[in-house]
């Protein structure tokens, strides 16, 4: 019986074996649970504080002792100053001295030591200020202690309404958490799902809230709440919710002085409303002003935000991303300075590959911030590796041209172009109960790529990958030499993750292609997916737009005109097929199949290419995770070599689904250099992807190798289905 994975199997148990073996007597183990902050030997170290200790300056001390890697008997001096250069939680660091304007400065300063003697950096006179005021996890967390598009275990903040009591276990893995987000600058979290009950604002829960700010506080972390614009009526029994109504406004008064009574470094409250079916201002024919605007009203002398967002569609419109945008850009200007714009950072929804949203740089007299997505809703959830800092970093860097070239999404939003009061940025976070709190070992890098990013947004991805591959893998192989570590693991791993983010565009949507996914989990493929009754912009045919005649979504200035949303020469640029960067060719044109592509190949052959350069990118990073064996824990080796293998099996399922149903209306063959599919479009239509193992076992794999065999030569495409 043939079985394409039985070799690979059988030299994976002799790797896994002699891993375990090897493993056992040189490499130290971890359950993941420290993260980046891995506990090191430290050097003994004089800490002269000039300043009153506070709880704060109390966790910079004892950092730095515990973790000091310079000098033994070093003396290093934290001090308060009042230094111009430097912004709130800037910090001025050389080797004998933090200085910052505050508490959380200094405490910022010292991990930004810590981090640079861990990661072999140079420690100089450095001058190093946040790029966003405000960098903030949103937790999508459920009072029930479930979590939507959450892939390790359930909350870490909720339990249901019958578990408030707070434990010993809650405050340390509370304090665990703060401690991870400070050391790379993280200063916020909003503690519930954007999809908020209104039962978050009841006296029970908020006396939860306030037990986890608590916690929080000393490492600078604010606590933030989502909140339902319904709530006056479902939690305060008022007929209404209509924002201009005094009724209205009073109830919402009463409820802010309650939560800064509770929590009086309250952060705010972000707000999704009039979206998916969400309640909103426009239910009572007001505007997304007049809702915001109500709210920051009243949270303004607290000093508190409203994040109000801007994921907003309509059904039966022509093109779903162009609403934003349309909705928005007519009330630029018209909301009070304490009122935050949250974008996604595509027009879509956190696709593995958009442009930037149009409304990055479009909205001037109103701040708008970055809402990008760690957990990999649409990137293989917990079973892939894909690394995001490239794909955050693809759409920072992309220029609006608002103010001409140069005017980054980064600067449009972190105040170097617009002197708003405030800049944000927030990052929809991966983290639950698993002990290694994302799912998987290098779903952490994510979370760290966030914080990293929010605290200076012109970082590399290469630099990123640097630090937190050495932070999190290189104590546990102090034995091995510097030399050998990062020729032998540092540098294949990160090549995987540099490389990981284009491979899962390769295999599931290249050129442009987008939100092709199944149904409800968002995970395996589904180009197919349209099942009466379900709206159209819920189903991949809405996006691929896929015919006889070619594929493509057309945003041009003869389809939907989305490119009119985008300064020139993007307008340009995109509204041409000729000059559109390749990478979003089928995102702004429906094309003909055989529409010649820049390396002189047609669509349909380069698309065929791409999708299985994708299967065998990840063939290629298995064979390198199996390379570095001996350079780590048996633990972490067995189980990231496992998601590898799943990866290729996910892979190699989304490359024959896309592949054979895209054949279905080309009618064309596949490129003689192309992989033959290995399943039946029939049977993937039918499966899901998330139980593919029990649903397509290996024993079938014969009968589809034959099946394709036989096609082949009869000349018929090959597996075409027949609708």
């Amino acid at each position: 019986m043939f079985d394409p994975y039985n070799n690979h199997t059988c030299r994976s148990i002799v790797t896994l074996v002699l891993a375990i073996l090897f493993n056992s007597w040189s490499v130290q183990a971890t359950d993941g649970h420290d993260l980046w902050l891995t506990q090191q030997s430290s050097t003994a170290i004089n800490v002269v504080c000039q300043a009153r200790i506070s709880p704060t300056l109390a966790i910079a001390v004892k950092e730095l002792t515990n973790g000091w890697q310079g000098p033994k008997g070093a003396t290093m001096t934290l001090k308060i100053s009042n230094d111009n250069s430097l912004k709130k939680d800037g910090f001025r660091l050389n080797p004998t001295e933090v200085h910052a304007n505050t508490e959380l400065g200094i405490l910022y300063g010292v991990y930004e030591l810590l981090r640079r003697q861990q990661t072999k950096q140079p420690v100089h006179d450095i001058v190093s200020n946040p790029s966003y005021m405000y960098r903030i996890l949103n937790h999508w967390d459920n009072p029930d202690g479930t979590v939507e598009r959450g892939y390790a275990g359930h909350s870490i903040f909720w339990k249901g309404k019958d578990h408030l009591e707070v434990t010993a276990d809650d405050k340390r893995l509370w304090r665990d958490y703060a401690r991870a987000n400070a050391s790379i600058g993280i200063n916020g979290a909003v503690l519930n799902n954007v999809n908020a009950s209104p039962d978050i604002l009841s006296a029970s829960m908020l006396n939860r809230a306030a037990a986890i700010a608590k916690e929080l506080r000393p490492y600078g972390i604010q606590v933030y709440l989502s909140i339902n614009f319904s709530s006056p009526v479902l939690l305060g029994h008022l007929s209404t919710s209509d924002p201009l109504d005094k009724n209205v406004m009073a109830w919402w008064d009463t409820k802010v002085r309650e939560i800064y009574r509770l929590i009086p470094d309250f952060g705010g409250f972000l707000v999704k409303a009039n979206s998916e079916g969400s309640p909103g201002p426009q239910d009572y024919g007001r505007t997304h002003a007049d809702g915001a605007n109500m709210l920051a009203d009243i949270l303004k002398p607290y000093g508190g935000l409203v994040m109000w967002r801007a994921f907003v569609y309509r059904a039966n419109d022509n093109d779903r991303a162009k609403q934003a945008y349309t909705e928005f850009i007519p009330l630029d200007g018209q909301f009070h300075d304490n009122v935050i714009i949250q974008v996604k950072n595509g027009p879509i929804d956190f696709q593995p590959r958009e442009p930037f949203s149009p409304l990055f740089g479009a909205m001037k007299r109103t701040p708008v911030m970055p809402e990008l997505q760690i957990t990999q809703e649409y990137l293989g959830q917990r079973h892939q590796l894909v690394f995001l800092a490239p794909l955050w970093k693809e759409c920072l860097q992309s220029d609006t041209y608002q103010q001409g070239p140069g005017s980054t999404v980064a600067r449009c939003t972190d105040g170097s172009l617009y002197r708003h009061r405030y800049s944000a940025i927030a990052g929809v976070a991966n983290i639950g109960l698993d002990q290694n709190w994302c799912g998987n070992t290098f779903a952490q890098a994510n979370w760290y790529a966030f914080g990293r990013l929010a605290w200076n947004d012109s970082l590399s991805s290469r630099q990123i990958a640097d630090e937190w591959l050495r932070l999190t893998f290189r104590s546990a192989t102090a034995g091995f030499s510097e030399e050998g570590w990062t020729k032998n693991f540092l540098s294949p791993v990160r090549h995987i993750l540099l490389q990981s983010r284009e491979s899962a565009v390769s295999y599931m949507m290249p050129l442009g292609l987008h939100h092709l996914f199944a149904g409800n989990h968002h995970y395996g493929p589904g180009p197919w997916y349209a099942p009466k009754g379900v709206r159209p912009d819920w189903t991949p045919p809405y996006y691929h737009q896929a015919d006889s005649a070619g594929i493509g979504f057309d945003r041009s200035s003869k389809g939907s005109l989305a490119v009119a949303q985008y300064h020139e020469p993007l307008q340009s640029q995109f509204d041409n097929p000729d000059v559109c960067p390749e990478t979003l060719l089928l995102w702004f044109h429906h094309l003909p199949w055989t529409y010649r592509m820049k390396n002189g190949q047609t669509l349909w052959d380069e698309l065929c290419r791409l999708y299985d350069r994708g299967v065998k990118e990840i063939r290629d990073d298995q064979k390198s995770w199996d390379q570095v064996q001996s350079y780590i824990d048996a633990a972490r080796f067995t189980e990231v070599k496992n998601e590898l293998w799943r990866q290729e099996k996910d892979a190699q399922v989304w490359k024959d689904g896309c592949i054979l149903y895209f054949q279905s209306f080309s009618r064309l063959s596949l490129p003689p250099d192309v992989e033959p599919p290995v399943y039946k479009l029939e049977n993937l239509m039918k499966a899901d992807m998330l139980q593919i193992n029990n649903v397509l076992p290996f024993s079938a794999e014969e009968t589809l190798r034959k099946d394709t065999n036989e096609n082949a030569q009869t000349g018929v495409p090959i597996n075409t289905y027949q609708k």
